[in-house]
């Protein structure tokens, strides 16, 4: 149960972002842990390996903002220009304190490359059994030769300090994007601060 031919969803039950049968939770997520995420919300608890060796999960860093970018493929133009973005802006990221984190369906191998040849300050998880994917709902039908086959929708998800989700940027457009996330990363850092709980990087 829960196999799946490539290409094919997990035939394991309803999408919770779509209610449509055969969206089911993939290998190594429970019927209880495969919940979208909703504002406000906590973010379900998660495991997910990422480059540099780094373990992924909600609980391990708890009391920091986090960005999770979500992007289709490593190396293609548009996913190229986004990552050029976030890295060019990365500082900024930090200094709000902010952890930042790529998420695609790349082998690690992939996003070793990728990571190196631009030089990105950040760590990219890979989503290769698309856990995280089917987790926030990620996912796009699109039409290719007359049949419909499944897509990644370029998203963003900003998880605040409490383990929240604070905001989601779903079908975004590059131009422009990393600013918006700036800005609204920059809000829940005033906001803690105003609350006595600065993130802010001195």
């Amino acid at each position: 149960e829960g196999r799946r031919t490539k290409g094919k969803p997990y035939n394991c039950g309803l999408c919770p972002a779509t209610g449509l049968p055969g969206y089911g939770p993939p290998p190594g997520l429970s019927n209880k842990s495969f919940m979208t995420p909703a504002i406000n919300k906590p973010v379900p608890e998660f495991e997910a390996l990422a480059t540099g060796g780094v373990k992924f999960t909600p609980q391990a860093y708890s009391g920091k903002i986090v960005v999770l970018y979500f992007y289709p493929k490593d190396n293609t133009p548009g996913c190229t220009t986004e990552a050029m973005q976030f890295r060019d802006h990365y500082k900024e990221f930090v200094k709000a304190g902010a952890v930042l984190f790529g998420v695609s369906r790349d082998n690690m191998a992939s996003h070793d490359r990728f990571k190196q040849n631009l030089e990105l300050p950040f760590e990219l998880i890979a989503d290769t059994e698309d856990k995280l994917w089917h987790l926030f709902g990620v996912g796009k039908n699109k039409s290719r030769d007359g049949k419909k086959v499944e897509g990644r929708e370029r998203s963003t998800f900003l998880i605040g300090a409490d383990g929240q989700l604070k905001q989601a940027w779903r079908g975004l457009k590059v131009p422009g994007h990393v600013d918006e996330v700036i800005k609204a990363v920059k809000e829940l850092t005033n906001a803690a601060c105003k609350g006595g709980g600065c993130l802010h990087v001195l």
